[in-house]
This record gives C-alpha cells, structure tokens and sequence, in this order.
C-alpha cells in the first residue's frame, strides 16, 4: 500500500506545529520549503501591520500558486526536448534540396 511508504513528520509553520506524511525521499525539499514560506510571513509581517497570520498564510500560498504557474522553468526536460526537436525541424526546412 503507498501510504505504508510515507514518513511521518512534524513541521512548525506560524508558530504551529503540523504532523504531515510525506515521501521520505521528499523529506529535504519539504522542509525547505516549510522553512522559505515561514521566512516569507515573517517578512510579511514586518511590512503589513495589522494582519493576522491567516492573511499572511492566505498572500504566501497566493504567491507561490502564481509563482508555480508563471515561472515554468526554461530548462526541464520537457522543454530542452522541444528545443532540440523545433532546431532539427528548422534545419530541415532551412535546408535546400
């Protein structure tokens, strides 16, 4: 079964404790990932006075669901393929017979 792979494990984000399961293979990029978005509110809490931590949990999800749809990166896999696949199609129709 898939979840008797999954590592249970304790994160803190905003001041509160929360018990996740996760991959253990994912256990490093989840934890930095805990540790970025609990800097990213505290950022946020020094320049928007008056907020409570679900406002600035809410602006740190929003920013990173526009980051995740905006910032494709330029070089996965899938597009350094595509790449080589459009320059192959771009020789062939530049070339003359």
């Amino acid at each position: 079964m898939e979840h008797d792979n999954l590592l249970a494990i304790n994160v803190w984000l905003a001041g509160r404790s929360y018990r996740i399961r996760i991959k253990p293979e994912e256990e490093e990029a989840v934890r930095l990932a805990i540790k970025q978005a609990d800097n990213q509110l505290a950022e946020m809490r020094t320049q928007y006075a008056g907020k409570d931590d679900q406002d600035f949990l809410a602006m740190v999800l929003l920013t990173y669901a526009t980051e995740s749809v905006t910032d494709q990166p330029s070089n996965s896999p899938v597009r350094l393929e595509l790449k080589k696949m459009i320059d192959k199609l771009d020789y062939v129709l530049k070339d003359p017979l």
